[in-house]
């Protein structure tokens, strides 16, 4: 009667853990700062502008000059305008707006990694703040056996039972326990201070989210790396065809306007000069075959980082599902300690009663029952840092 009890306040408890958690299918980016945000936004706006920039790229600016000289008879301005525009560069106009697209795609991918990352880097800060807190409950717990343990070794060796080696063992064990929350409490400080370097508020304000296994499939259609290098393919070879595009024919429409500005009897004479019309034009030029081949090379070489990259993505899931799998293990394991501990408690109590066994007998097996549902809740935290591994890669 008493294990059913005690199973059902442990599934009570972690349902209760479970349920704190904030189930979700993305990460939340709102754990970062407002102006880790803003660095991001920044880059984002700065992606678009160099985008426009390299859309315009290929229009040439409108020249404007105005010019005074003087000599010893008389004095002349002249203002002009001149236009070289090119109309047609064999298909360059078009491959150089292409590549403005990709490549801004390419850092957009870019971009979205780098806050995947820092998102991912304050949640895994914010796992394992949560999983030291339950550490310290479980040394807290151990000291409280060890104790125990110390006092009991204490009574034994003044009544002659036990000599004082053992507890002298006891009050190490013990003492190791204190080292062990010590460092705890170090590392707790560390990791705080960590977190709020990048993070918009303290991490008790922040719910922990639940992550869902994804499918391998589904990771790899969403996997920013593998889309990243995909977009890395598209601007290398728009760029291949804007480097043969410069050794062919280009056509270039031009312009220029030219006034005189002069005084005769104090009135301006204007004299305007126009001309317009055409150009061809074709670089000869002896290198051109190994810059077309340079561009070729980096686009077959970004086809095989592609390919690359898929088997290491693919490589990284399965990793990741192994150790996943290990954690579920463990869980059932930490879950078949907590029951066997249970049915133990009942027998104990009811020892106790008869007075059999003492008080502190109850005391070091509810301990070790607690110890064993704190380390269940430890062993989901930690299996929920290597889902964010996987969701820190995903679109």
């Amino acid at each position: 009667m008493h294990s059913q009890k005690l199973n059902s306040l442990f599934l009570v408890s972690f349902l209760t853990f479970s349920l704190g958690l904030n189930a979700q299918d993305k990460l939340d980016e709102n754990i970062l700062s407002e102006d880790r945000l803003n660095l991001f936004e920044y880059n984002s706006k700065k992606n678009e502008e160099n985008s426009s920039k390299l859309k315009k790229d290929w229009v040439n600016p409108i020249t404007l000059s105005y010019a005074k000289s003087y000599t010893d008879t008389n004095n002349t301005t002249t203002s002009s305008i001149s236009i070289n525009q090119p109309i047609f560069k064999s298909g360059g106009i078009y491959s150089a707006i292409k590549y403005a697209n990709a490549n801004y795609e390419y850092n957009n991918f870019d971009i979205e990694l780098q806050k995947k990352e820092l998102i991912k880097t304050a949640t895994t800060l914010l796992f394992n703040l949560n999983i030291i807190d339950l550490n310290i409950q479980k040394n807290e717990l151990l000291l409280k056996n060890a104790n125990i343990d110390v006092q009991r070794k204490k009574e034994q060796v003044l009544t002659g039972f036990l000599d004082t080696s053992t507890l002298d063992n006891a009050i190490i064990d013990a003492n190791s326990i204190k080292n062990n929350l010590a460092d705890l409490y170090y590392q707790k400080q560390e990791l705080n201070y960590n977190f709020t370097n990048i993070a918009s508020g303290d991490y008790r304000s922040f719910e922990l989210p639940v992550l869902s296994l994804n499918d391998e499939n589904t990771y790899l259609q969403n996997n920013l790396e593998l889309a990243k290098a995909k977009a890395d393919i598209k601007q290398n070879d728009n760029f291949v065809d804007m480097t043969i595009s410069k050794y062919l024919p280009q056509v270039n429409a031009n312009f220029n306007h030219k006034q005189n500005h002069e005084k005769d009897n104090g009135l301006p004479i204007n004299e305007n000069v126009n001309s317009y019309g055409f150009s061809v034009s074709i670089p000869l030029d002896i290198r051109t075959f190994n810059d077309i081949e340079t561009q070729r090379i980096n686009y077959l070489s970004s086809k095989l980082n592609l390919k690359n990259q898929e088997l290491e993505e693919k490589n990284f899931y399965r990793t990741k599902l192994s150790k996943i799998k290990m954690y579920d293990n463990k869980k059932e394991i930490a879950k078949s300690d907590y029951e066997l501990y249970s049915s133990l408690l009942e027998v104990i109590i009811e020892e106790k009663n008869a007075e059999l066994k003492t008080q502190s007998d109850v005391n070091i097996l509810k301990n070790s029952q607690e110890i064993r549902s704190i380390e269940l809740k430890i062993l989901e935290l930690q299996k929920q840092i290597e889902l964010l591994e996987l969701y820190a890669k995903m679109s």
